[in-house]
């Protein structure tokens, strides 16, 4: 069977969510034995649409990538500025067809690529409801398409556009329950194949000592941050609660990881250890004593499964359902809504080593059940033979 995936930026180098998934799932699919396509852009920066690889036809790990140039960048402010005027001030249609386009990337040879390949291709799976090759791809392929969503409630969500968007796919592959029942509040899915899936984890059964191990044996006891760190993602916040907390738990580290887009406090406990090797954050993660995810907007976080994976608890955001649904069916962390919350929840899990034994078997044990890869795999062949 071939399989088309359409994606905003596709690279050994784009670690973003619904990107990474796209990249993880195509290689596993390929693996599988399915042919596997992806149609993208040039553009390996998702602010400003830089075109940075080269158009055309290229292979990594097995899947073919057609890559097309974006036509204009994104001016990140100009386009903020508009972005704040339409979600909260009445507007037409034709304004919020602007807005998709600056919102970009915007590459009409993309989208036209895709409609061009439709007889290719047995099934095409769009990845993320909220960029221009979705909205346009959607409606160039005339026969079933598939919609990996990877959604959270954000003012974009609500624009009248996005009804076009979700009415068009004939499937949904939702990352998380919270997902789907969140986006079943304002669509309609009636009649169309439904699915909670999201993304496969590796589960590591005899994590082995590896040459980063001793580093981050040197910061014991450290809670852990793993991805972009800016204030989007909850990281002002989370500076703020632990620097409330360290007078109190003066041995305790905060360690992070990932690509740097804001300035850290002064302080010797907040340890910044750069964008890491997959080994590295291996390793990181399983001397954590727990892991932080203070993001709002998160519709899965492979980042938390795969520390639970890991056997290492998670430290979640509880205004973030997906995020307090992990913690909830799998017994597997502890939420927070305040910054006192998390300092208490914190200093137990620090010092509770039973606690954080228990935690860390359950969080393994609900990734076996839910995110496995095999089970992952199974759901995408039981969605492609139905359609």
């Amino acid at each position: 069977m071939k399989v088309a995936f359409v994606v905003q930026r596709y690279g050994q180098e784009v670690m973003g969510g619904s990107e990474l998934h796209c990249r993880l799932l195509a290689e596993r699919l390929a693996d599988r034995g399915y042919d596997c396509t992806v149609y993208t852009t040039t553009a390996r920066d998702y602010v400003t649409w830089t075109n940075v690889y080269p158009a055309g036809e290229t292979i990594l790990n097995g899947v073919v990538i057609r890559r097309y140039p974006v036509e204009k960048p994104r001016e990140i402010v100009a386009f903020n500025k508009f972005s704040d005027w339409i979600f909260f001030h009445p507007h037409t249609r034709e304004d919020e067809l602007r807005w998709m386009e600056e919102q970009g990337p915007f590459s009409p040879a993309l989208v036209e690529a895709v409609g061009a390949a439709e007889g290719e291709h047995d099934r095409f799976v769009f990845m993320t409801y909220l960029y221009y090759n979705t909205y346009w791809g959607l409606q160039a392929i005339r026969k079933p398409k598939i919609l990996v969503p990877t959604a959270h409630d954000e003012p974009a969500l609500h624009l009248g556009i996005m009804k076009e968007v979700f009415d068009r796919p004939a499937a949904f592959m939702f990352n998380t329950e919270a997902e789907k029942a969140m986006l079943g509040r304002y669509f309609s899915f009636a009649g169309k194949y439904q699915e909670t899936v999201g993304v496969g984890t590796d589960i590591p059964e005899n994590p082995k000592l590896t040459p980063f191990d001793a580093a981050y044996a040197d910061l014991e006891p450290y809670l852990l941050y793993a991805g972009r760190i800016e204030p989007g993602k909850g990281c002002a916040e989370l500076f703020e609660a632990f620097l409330r907390i360290s007078p109190r738990l003066p041995e305790l580290n905060l360690v992070l990881i990932g690509n740097l887009l804001m300035s850290l406090p002064a302080h010797p406990r907040i340890r910044y250890r750069g964008f890491v090797s997959a080994g590295e954050k291996d390793a990181a993660m399983a001397r954590a004593a727990a892991t932080v995810h203070p993001s709002r907007l998160e519709s899965l976080c492979m980042a938390a499964l795969e520390s639970m994976a890991a056997r290492t608890p998670i430290l979640v955001q509880a205004a973030t359902e997906p995020l307090k649904q992990h913690c909830l069916a799998g017994n597997g962390g502890l939420t927070y809504a305040t910054a006192a919350e998390f300092g208490l929840a914190a200093e137990l899990l620090v010092r509770d080593r039973r606690l954080r034994a228990i935690l860390g078997r359950n969080g393994r044990d609900y990734v076996r059940r839910n995110y496995s890869w095999d089970r992952v795999l199974e759901k995408y062949d039981a969605v492609f033979a139905a359609m």
